[in-house]
């Protein structure tokens, strides 16, 4: 899922999923207990359908609500109330749903839903796609605030937490758009630093080498990920390639000098005193 809206901490609110259950948005004068009592309802395997007309019947002030629920099997089922403040309205797609409502102009959920269907790259992408192009039909009528994206794979477990892919949330902004797309590519580069640790740990270096560059591309101005490309080097005898980029990590926050020589005591770089000795001359 994804939302923008011009109210405070959005993400913390309107979007609710479970890796292996479903997706539940709650807009307009948002309920949070739709997404909470929802997502109890689908864990028990009822169909998106049963759940939303549950959840409707119990809540005396349903025709306020925009809610909209996709399950587990891709069933799409989309209510906005009469009372929902104009323009708002939804669109039910194949396994997706759009819906808005406070908005400009009353052709921003269609102009989503074309962006949606007609865009190219992977999930992420093509939400952020859909949300430019309500801003691009006007948006919402009081402007903008703050924006979140919600990603679950497909994996049910017992540990929902562990399934998570994109959980980045944009509060209180300016252009809230942009900092959302920013956040994509740091969560990008952060999920490649995951997969290199990973590597790393079991001295798959040339593996991990490959995940930390490919990171440092979506995220260049971290410098947390060249540190990382550095303590790779050096641990598999590279450590003339490492040297120049732990200067220049120790140029930006010397406290990386500090940290690298924490590394050895837990396994995540080989105890070579002479070796730590040249890193640390980097500090200069």
């Amino acid at each position: 899922m994804a939302v923008q809206s011009h109210w405070i901490a959005m993400g913390g609110l309107c979007p609710w999923a479970e890796a292996g259950v479903g997706a539940i948005t709650t807009q307009s004068l948002v309920e949070p207990s739709y997404g909470a009592l929802g997502l109890n309802l689908l864990r028990t395997g009822r169909p998106a359908e049963e759940t939303l007309a549950e959840l409707l019947d119990k809540d005396n002030n349903h025709e306020n609500q925009q809610v909209s629920i996709v399950d587990s099997n891709g069933h799409v089922v989309t209510h906005t109330g009469k009372n929902c403040i104009a323009e708002a309205g939804h669109i039910p797609g194949a396994g997706f749903s759009v819906q808005a409502n406070m908005m400009k102009n009353p052709t921003v959920w269609s102009a989503m839903t074309n962006a949606f269907e007609k865009s190219s790259g992977d999930l992420a992408d093509r939400l952020m796609s859909a949300l430019l192009a309500a801003e691009s039909e006007g948006g919402d009528i009081r402007g903008k605030q703050s924006a979140a994206m919600l990603i679950v794979d497909e994996k049910k477990t017992d540990k929902p937490w562990e399934h998570f892919l994109f959980n980045i949330r944009v509060d209180d902004h300016p252009e809230p758009l942009t900092e959302l797309q920013h956040l994509m590519n740091v969560q990008r580069a952060y999920h490649l630093m995951n997969e290199g640790d990973k590597l790393l740990g079991k001295k798959y270096f040339e593996a991990a080498m490959l995940k930390y560059q490919a990171a440092e591309k979506f995220a260049p101005n971290i410098d947390e990920i060249p540190f990382w490309v550095g303590v790779t080097l050096a641990d598999s005898g590279e450590l003339e390639k490492a040297l120049p980029i732990f200067a220049r990590v120790f140029k930006i926050n010397p406290n990386w000098a500090e940290t690298v020589k924490r590394l050895s005591k837990v396994g995540f770089l080989r105890d070579d005193q002479e070796m730590m000795q040249k890193i640390i001359t980097m500090l200069k």
